[in-house]
């Protein structure tokens, strides 16, 4: 651990003091002795992303390490909990055309619609980018059927614990949420960021359902449109954000997966290139034509060895920064199965391992955020590493 750690760290004292000016100076935060990092005028939507700590700490899904994902109840913990943005939510649609806030269009493994016999029949086997998937379809639901279903831990084997939460909570819908966030700014007294994904563009183009000008609609109806809009859209297809780009001057971020994946949008158009090919230079100065940023997995920041230990990082940090980019990575998870193997403690499936010694190798490496789903972790993170 003590190599891995030593390798992510090399040549980081400059950032480092960079990392604090930018926490404690005119970026506007505040680090107080015993406490997360806050962002000082972060109420003032006018700063955009400059307003923002870095390290970013992103509330993924909300506080799902705590509570059902993309719930109400997971995405105020998030706040509570200090996240700078809450990731609400991953946007697909109703057979009627509403947005609504679920992880996959999939439903069977996020809400309880097993349990009610009268949607028995909707239960199917549809082709989704590629991949043969059976269950219940947000796109097969009107929004006043998906009402009637609550949310339920997705990952229980994991979080047992989160299961005492299941049915409590129905499903947002995403202008729910633009609603809930101007609430939440003025009931906290400062600036409430979210950080929504187009999920599967391309499936729901062909269905009729395109999401970016649903999304663009809702942000123009509620004023949260613009270049300094606390709002920060994602999606895994650059397609669609070339397509928001020209919708919204929201900040725009290209997710990016592993890196011999391919986007679907390009196995849809026949482009061959893999996301390797996008996190290249020239790939990435194609990308900062039309966003600010990227959100690759981890494994593009740091690779791991076959047995699961980090390694050397890559240049993507550099790479990206040289062409004005941002990085969030994803997703950083307390729980052993989800931590690189040299930071994890015994082997159960539900166990903590050493989550902060994973959080200040990634920090080390420059990264402007990171994805998490404890945000309080994060947080206690990002002070343990702009004060060393």
């Amino acid at each position: 651990m003590g190599t891995q750690e030593s390798n992510g760290q090399t040549g980081t004292t400059g950032r480092r003091a960079l990392l604090g000016a930018a926490v404690l100076g005119a970026g506007g935060a505040v680090l107080g002795m015993s406490g997360p990092a806050r962002a000082v005028g972060a109420s003032h939507s006018g700063g955009g992303l400059k307003s923002l700590p870095v390290p970013t700490v992103i509330g993924h899904r909300g506080a799902s390490g705590y509570r059902p994902e993309h719930t109400f109840g997971s995405y105020e913990l998030a706040l509570d909990l200090g996240a700078d943005i809450v990731e609400a939510g991953d946007l697909v649609p109703t057979k009627d055309g509403h947005l609504v806030c679920r992880h996959e269009p999939e439903i069977g493994g996020t809400t309880n619609v097993a349990d009610h016999p009268e949607f028995a029949d909707r239960r199917t086997t549809k082709v989704l980018d590629g991949v043969s998937t059976t269950g219940w379809f947000t796109e097969d639901f009107t929004l006043a059927e998906l009402k009637t279903l609550r949310a339920i831990e997705r990952i229980p084997a994991n979080r047992p614990h989160n299961t005492l939460y299941n049915g409590r909570w129905e499903i947002p819908t995403f202008e729910e949420v633009l609603r809930w966030q101007d609430e939440q700014t003025r009931k906290r007294g400062r600036q409430v960021w979210i950080y929504p994904e187009t999920k599967h563009p391309t499936y729901f183009r062909r269905l009729g359902l395109g999401l970016e000008e649903r999304v663009a609609k809702l942000l123009h109806k509620y004023g949260k449109d613009k270049r300094n809009s606390p709002v920060i859209l994602q999606s895994f297809e650059p397609t669609s954000i070339q397509r928001l780009n020209k919708l919204v001057d929201n900040p725009l971020v290209v997710l990016l997966s592993s890196a011999t994946s391919r986007p679907w949008d390009f196995v849809e158009t026949g482009d061959p290139r893999t996301v390797a090919d996008l996190v290249t230079p020239k790939g990435l100065r194609e990308i900062a034509g039309y966003a600010q940023g990227i959100g690759p997995t981890l494994d593009l920041i740091i690779p791991k060895d076959a047995n699961g230990n980090l390694t050397t990082p890559t240049t993507l940090v550099t790479d990206a920064h040289k062409r004005g980019l941002i990085l969030h990575p994803y997703t950083m998870r307390n729980e052993n199965p989800f931590l690189p193997a040299n930071f994890r403690k015994g082997t159960d499936a539900d166990a903590y391992g050493d989550p902060f010694g994973a959080f200040k190798t990634y920090f080390a490496t420059g990264i402007d955020g990171v994805f998490t789903d404890n945000p309080d972790t994060g947080l206690l993170a990002r002070e343990d590493f702009v004060n060393s």
